[in-house]
């Protein structure tokens, strides 16, 4: 990574909206206490086609005032329509909301209209050609590549286009091999692309949801990690405290080598995000968090 760009450090945390009472107070709980390492912000996520928007903007309206942490929603391009899309963007800046994250977003089951939007870049072109700078946009990246690229330059010209239509910064989909992040990043730089890409990470704490969630994404998990966890069976606390040691390590490796920040997949759980957060012994100000990218 030959970056001699300044930039602070990024540390956030994504919640997804939550659809009963009960959920909805377990994440709030979560919030607030994530909240006490004063991250960068929250991401809030939303389902396939927008199915959980409005349990979305609800969360985003309660985590705002819950912890008075900068949120940033996230917008699917897929099976939005131009008006849904201003509205929803109308909405956030009549709330003061700046950060949003653009996606494509899944298809979901049965769609037959993808709307007024193809792709995530196509969604960053209407938002900046309505919006100007209003809004920090956020996009996502693939180390390990998009499981519907047609190879991995495509998708690392398909991210360049992104940047260059507006987006601000990246945060990466969760991986467990640091090379694969380090090599992205030094392809990335020969396509001219210094924007700050932040590494996802997924905490490990229940193997066979892992397993599911990696086989949609086209996210690896590496043989040694996979056998290790199976062998560990219905055994939960050692399943959790192998994934804390691998996922601590893996943080390590990647601020070591000059990633821009860290971007946790919370689940709704705040107890492994915060276990990773002290073992990696992260300061809480912010104003600690400038460093050289190298």
């Amino acid at each position: 990574m030959d970056s001699q760009k300044f930039y602070p450090l990024a540390f956030s945390f994504e919640c997804f909206p939550a659809r009963t009472e009960q959920g909805s107070s377990r994440l709030l709980d979560s919030c607030r206490a994530l909240a006490t390492v004063n991250p960068c912000f929250f991401s809030v996520s939303y389902g396939a086609g927008g199915a959980t928007r409005e349990h979305s903007l609800s969360a985003v309206s309660h985590i705002r005032k819950t912890t008075a942490i900068d949120v940033a929603p996230h917008i699917a391009a897929i099976g939005a329509s131009y008006d849904e899309i201003n509205t929803l963007l109308q909405h956030y800046q009549q709330q003061e909301v700046r950060h949003i994250v653009v996606l494509r977003g899944d298809t979901p089951s049965g769609l037959l209209d993808c709307g007024d939007f193809n792709y995530a870049s196509d969604l960053i072109q209407f938002i900046r050609d309505k919006y100007g700078d209003y809004f920090f946009i956020e996009v996502a990246a693939y180390p390990e590549i998009h499981p519907q690229a047609t190879n991995p330059q495509a998708d690392l010209i398909n991210l360049k286009l992104k940047f260059d239509l507006g987006a601000d910064a990246a945060l990466t989909q969760y991986f467990y091999n640091p090379d694969a992040f380090f090599r992205f990043i030094d392809e990335c730089e020969k396509l001219g692309i210094d924007q700050p890409v932040v590494p996802g990470i997924m905490p490990i704490t229940n193997y066979h949801q892992l397993a599911r969630f990696s086989d949609i994404c086209g996210a690896e998990i590496p043989r040694w990690i996979r056998q290790r966890l199976v062998g560990y069976g219905d055994d939960i606390a050692s399943i959790r405290s192998f994934g804390e040691e691998v996922v601590t390590r893996l943080c390590e490796q990647l601020l070591k080598g000059g990633a821009a920040g860290l971007h946790f997949y919370t689940m709704n759980q705040s107890a492994p995000t915060l276990a990773i957060w002290n073992n990696l012994g992260l300061s809480s100000d912010k104003s600690d968090r400038a460093r050289r990218l190298m």
